[in-house]
């Protein structure tokens, strides 16, 4: 593909200046990989059942309590597009472990705070932090050989989205157990142990890029307009994304109603058995190394399909189901179908990961940056879409919002070209 002069440099191959054999990605690394970045994603969801404690705590306006939820997730926006860039310019060791203290120091400094203000405004520069989340996915897919990259990203991606499934309800039990407060000090220091592991445990890795800062800002765009497979796979992970998080963001709102009548335990139990879909990952990156990306993909669509439609039978009687009569049988389908849903989206979001990190190895944080930003993007378009559909329709509303996300990733994944990715 042809680029523009001036942005030469800004391709560049990357060569590491460690020797083959530190690029290694053996399985404790694998295992460290994915369990910094599902302790690490915590920081982004963790504020959500979280938002009436610190509310009352800190005195915090009615009109901004919404925002103790939304900043951790702006800031991460944010880092995506203002820190995630420098590890095409910066050694990526020495860049993760300074993020890291810098995400520990915030969080401490929101566990500690007693200003509405203050806290605020720590959680968003705590959000940018969390984005060395996205510094260490393309550092593990660039430790791992081009024929096992799938399965490398496939593992890491395990991590996060247990993290994410699993922040809610860990944020809740230790909140309910030990305050609000307790919660951000044990995360502040979940990321000084992370900093002080990864700086013994990564490798150096220095890209050789050697244009300015503002330069790489601006070949985002370029990247973005340039890059055919990243734009797709983007937009697919936001689609799966948006019915990932329409289903997720309702689902504890129904389990509390009747016949369920789930109290907060009972629900974290449920996201608890609902994330064993993520063993589906490593699969799904071993699907990609084998050319059999386009089949799990159209699968990993149709799952999410189907699950959705047997959340709409088990939740809101679609279809003449009789929920209460056979709440038994409600409950394990909507665990089942919560867990064919996540294995769905965790399908398409790894081998989406997969192909952008085969494309040009002098802008991998820079495609992570934007690829994670889209499908974040459709999530929080999913998770606005639910709140209005179950303000509007209940359950059945939010179901028919998830599976227009997930009929669409599928409908797109069935256009020409729509599984292409590059040779190496």
């Amino acid at each position: 593909m042809n680029r523009p002069a001036d942005t030469t440099e800004l391709y560049r191959p990357v060569a590491p200046v460690e020797t083959h054999s530190a690029h290694t990605l053996t399985t404790p690394l694998t295992i460290l990989f994915a369990a910094a970045t599902g302790i690490i994603v915590m920081n982004l969801f963790a504020a959500q059942p979280l938002t009436g404690p610190i509310q009352r705590a800190l005195g915090v306006p009615g009109s901004l309590t919404g925002a103790i939820a939304m900043l951790p997730q702006l800031g991460y926006a944010l880092g995506l597009v203002l820190l995630v860039p420098l590890t095409d310019l910066i050694e990526n060791r020495r860049l993760i472990v300074r993020t890291l203290w810098a995400c520990a120091a915030l969080l401490a400094i929101a566990m500690a705070a007693h200003s509405g203000s203050l806290f605020l405004a720590a959680l968003l520069f705590a959000g940018a932090a969390s984005s060395v989340i996205q510094m260490l996915v393309p550092m593990a897919a660039s430790m791992a050989s081009e024929a096992r990259r799938g399965r490398a990203v496939g593992n890491v991606m395990s991590g996060l989205m247990l993290g994410i499934l699993l922040s809610r309800p860990l944020a809740s039990v230790i909140a309910g157990s030990i305050g609000w407060r307790a919660f951000y000090g044990v995360a502040a220091a979940a990321d000084v142990v992370l900093a002080l592991v990864l700086a013994t445990q990564l490798p150096r890795r220095v890209p050789l890029v050697s244009a300015s800062y503002a330069a790489l800002l601006r070949s985002l765009w370029t990247l973005l307009a340039a890059e055919r497979v990243l734009q797709r796979r983007a937009l697919s992970a936001a689609l799966a994304m948006g019915a990932f998080t329409a289903f997720w963001t309702a689902v504890e709102l129904r389990l509390a109603q009747r016949p369920f009548g789930f109290n907060f335990y009972d629900i974290a139990l449920f996201a608890l058995a609902g994330a064993g879909g993520v063993v589906v990952t490593p699969l799904a990156g071993l699907a990609g190394d084998k050319r059999c990306g386009r089949a799990a993909q159209i699968l990993g669509h149709a799952s999410m399909i189907g699950a959705l439609v047997a959340c709409g039978v088990v939740g809101a009687g679609w279809f003449g189901f009789n929920v209460s009569t056979h709440r038994g049988l409600a409950i394990a389908l909507l665990v089942a179908g919560a867990a064919t849903l996540d294995a769905g989206v965790v399908t398409d979001q790894t081998l989406g990961r997969r192909a952008i990190n085969l494309l040009n190895p002098a802008a991998r944080g820079r495609l992570n940056g934007l690829f994670v930003g889209i499908f974040f993007v459709g999530g929080a378009a999913g998770a606005s879409a639910s709140g209005a559909a179950w303000a509007w329709g209940g359950w059945s509303a939010v179901c028919a919002v998830g599976l227009a996300f997930a009929g669409a990733a599928f409908l797109l994944g069935l256009l020409p070209g729509a599984h292409d990715e590059p040779r190496g």
